[in-house]
This record gives structure tokens, C-alpha cells and sequence, in this order.
């Protein structure tokens, strides 16, 4: 087999595509992909890739660019090599995909001279270290950034692999919690709002396009109302859900808006149901929109649909 040479790999050869950590202990290093140059991934230390984790097989998986075509094989690992989510036994390689070992998730993206030999160099100095025995800076923690990786690819590939632990999501000072027991999705919250609801949180986690994740450990409390659903599930009905929130949205009045009770007032008060009546209030205690979908015990979707309903019929209307 051959072995990799960091300090002459970009002199000698121009690799047209990397391996990009964009999560696990080695983020933001970049292994270059050369024709016919084999890359085994494992624990063992004589191996091309070394990555040290309880989750991560002595000898886990094995890449090839052979003819242009990259190939990706497990080779027996007790947890598994996934790709795009999907467990595989072999597969091959395109760029964009993601694959998943242990707790690092890589990308095969276009390689670049300066980071593919500064990040391979960063990972044979860190495999060096872990051959002496010197221990870690601390524990194998996944983490990234949603602009790397989106949030419901983050959940496909957990859901798959059956991960437990808590992503967290932080964004614009905003914190979001996904709890996960072996892959399913147990409850959700936002900024420890429990109001909100663990559906309608995971609904608006989906909606975050940038920020930072981590998984934590998993929270051991018992939820009132656990979800337990699927990744799957959650994001199917999650964007089907947005579709709808969004093309309603363009019905209503912007977020900062104030509505108030419509005077005259023609339609009749005794024609709307309880639950009608209780949202018409809400909404005239609400100092805005936003204010309102906040307070709201529906999900979005239900929200908007009911509140287009109450200004179409004429009850509510915007603040002049």
C-alpha cells in the first residue's frame, strides 16, 4: 500500500478533489484525493487516516480514485460508513457528498494547493500524537457549521446512523436544542422557550440557514409530551409545512405589524367558534405579529391559516 507523502503531495501531483472535515476533531483540515492513491480510514495507527474514537473501527473504511471514479468501501466496521445519510457497504463518490465515520463528517470538495497540504499535515501531526499515546485536547465532539451542512442533512445522517446525544444550534445569539435518542428526534426547544412546543421549535429550527452546531451528550430528563419521531418524518411534513407558512405569508401583514378589532364591526362575534375567539384576543393583546406566533400554542402553519382566516371574514385589521 502506498502511503501518503503530506510535504509533496501538492509539489508533485495537483489533486483535483479533497476530503474536507467539516465536523470531528479534525475540522477544517483537507486529505487530497490522487489517482490511485488508496486512503484507509481506522483507529490502527498504521493506517493512511487516523481517526482515534471508541465509534471508529481499527481498519472502518477505505477510499480509491481510480480512473477518475471515486470509490468508498466499508470494510466491516461495527458502527457502520454512511454517505448522504445512507449506510453503504460500497458505493462511489461525487462532490457534495458527505460521509459520516465515528464523529467526523467529511465532504469531497474541490482541493486547493495551500489547504490540502496544510490540512494533511494537520492530520498526520495529530495521528503522530495520538501513536505516542498523548491523549486529546479533549473528547470527540461533532461540530460544525449549517452553511457546511444543513440542518436537515445533519438530521438524515443522525437519524441513519442512530446517534443519541443533543445538537445544539446557535445563531444570532438564538440557541436551539434537537434532542436524539437513537436517531429519532425525542424533543426540541428554542432559547428554553417551552412554550413554543418541541414540534413547532424543530419546524423553525429547519428555517435557520446559517450557524454552529454541536452535538452534546445525551440529556437523560423525561418530556411530557416526547415526539419520537423520525428524521424523516419530521422533515417531510417540517418543508411541506414552510411551503404552505411561506405562500401564506404573502397574505398577511408583515411581522411587525399591530392588528386590532375592524369598527365597524359587520361579521357577528357570536359566529366564531371558542378557539376562534380566544385567537382574535390574543392577536389584540399581541403588540405585533411576531408577538402573536410567539404566544401561539398551534404550529405556524395552523397560526397563519387561522389568523388569513379571521382578517378575510373581517374581524381583524392592520393598525393605521
Amino acid at each position: 500500500m502506498n502511503k501518503l507523502a503530506p510535504a509533496n503531495i501538492a509539489e508533485s501531483r495537483r489533486p483535483r478533489l479533497a476530503l474536507r472535515f467539516i465536523s470531528g476533531k479534525y475540522q477544517g483540515g483537507e486529505f487530497p484525493l490522487l489517482e490511485r492513491q488508496e486512503i484507509v480510514i481506522g483507529r490502527s495507527s498504521d493506517l493512511d487516516m487516523v481517526l482515534v474514537e471508541e465509534m471508529v473501527s481499527r481498519r472502518h473504511a477505505r477510499i480509491l480514485l481510480e480512473e477518475g471514479v471515486i470509490n468508498i468501501e466499508d470494510l466491516g466496521s461495527t458502527n457502520g460508513t454512511f454517505v448522504n445519510g445512507e449506510k453503504i457497504q460500497k458505493g462511489v463518490l461525487k462532490e457534495g457528498d458527505r460521509i459520516l465515520i465515528g464523529t467526523s463528517i467529511l465532504k469531497v470538495v474541490p482541493a486547493t494547493e495551500a489547504a490540502g497540504r496544510e490540512g494533511l499535515e494537520a492530520v498526520a501531526a495529530r495521528a503522530a500524537r495520538y501513536r505516542t499515546g498523548r491523549p486529546p485536547e479533549e473528547a470527540p465532539r461533532m461540530s460544525g457549521n449549517l452553511e457546511e451542512i444543513p440542518l436537515p442533512d445533519l438530521l438524515q445522517l443522525f437519524g441513519s446512523s442512530r446517534k443519541s446525544g443533543v445538537l445544539v444550534i446557535r445563531n444570532d445569539g438564538r440557541t436551539g436544542r434537537i434532542f436524539l435518542n437513537e436517531g429519532l428526534i425525542r424533543y426540541s426547544v428554542i432559547d428554553s422557550q417551552e412554550d413554543l412546543g418541541p414540534l413547532k421549535s424543530v419546524y423553525r429550527l429547519l428555517e435557520w440557514p446559517r450557524g454552529f452546531f454541536e452535538l452534546e451528550p445525551p440529556d437523560p430528563r423525561e418530556f411530557e409530551q416526547p415526539l419520537d419521531l423520525s428524521a424523516q418524518e419530521v422533515l417531510m411534513e417540517g418543508f411541506r409545512q414552510l411551503d404552505e407558512l411561506n405562500q401564506l405569508k404573502e397574505r398577511l401583514p408583515g411581522m411587525e405589524t399591530r392588528l386590532v378589532l375592524a369598527l365597524p364591526l359587520n361579521p357577528p362575534l357570536r359566529s366564531l367558534e371558542p378557539d376562534e375567539l380566544d385567537m382574535v384576543q390574543a392577536a389584540l393583546n399581541s403588540p405585533n405579529l411576531e408577538a402573536f406566533f410567539e404566544r401561539s400554542k398551534l404550529t405556524d402553519l395552523e397560526t397563519a391559516k387561522r389568523l388569513e382566516t379571521l382578517i378575510r371574514r373581517g374581524y381583524l385589521v392592520p393598525a393605521s
